[in-house]
């Protein structure tokens, strides 16, 4: 398995290589902003417009073959926020979990997010899943609950939860 930035120059392969992705995501019921899977073309455009965002990094898992799972870090917009950035998207095909993709995924990205000067992570995620147990043993910290957040494709309302995690900065360093 090979984790890989996105880059300018692969990002049109890649937004169609990361679409079997998304749908697999959300027809397993993962809770990714959408309600019905999309079409592929739809999941293509929807990561064409990600990659086109200059505060997005994208990063994805593959076997050679194909796309396995993806993660993305979106930097803070505000002016008091050059430290921090919140942490999106991390999704694995179903065919490819339990395979350590996921951990290998937010490694990568807090690697590369304290590099950058960043020291404070966020996210969210659906409440009582297993992604709020795999983050809670990573190290993410929990602040709290919003309920009845968003629409299952059951149609049935479920909670996120909000996360943190700090990244420890070298002695001396200050946050950029």
């Amino acid at each position: 398995m090979t984790v890989e930035r996105v880059t300018d120059a692969s990002a049109a392969a890649t937004a169609a290589a990361l679409a079997p992705v998304l749908i697999d995501a959300v027809a397993s019921g993962a809770s990714v902003g959408w309600v019905e899977p999309p079409t592929p073309e739809e999941a293509t455009a929807w990561w064409s417009a990600l990659f086109g965002d200059p505060a997005a990094e994208t990063w994805v898992a593959g076997d050679g073959e194909r796309a396995l799972g993806t993660i993305t870090l979106v930097r803070a917009s505000k002016r008091n926020g050059p430290h921090r950035a919140e942490v999106v998207k991390l999704m694995v095909h179903r065919d490819a979990r339990g395979r350590g993709i996921a951990p290998a995924l937010m490694a990568e990205l807090e690697e590369y997010a304290a590099a950058a000067g960043l020291n404070l992570l966020v996210l969210d995620t659906e409440t009582g899943s297993l992604a709020e147990s795999l983050y809670t043993r990573w190290g993410w910290q929990t602040v709290g609950g919003i309920p009845d957040y968003a629409i299952s494709p059951s149609g049935a309302l479920g909670g996120t939860t909000i996360m943190y995690k700090r990244l420890r900065l070298e002695a001396g360093e200050r946050a950029r």
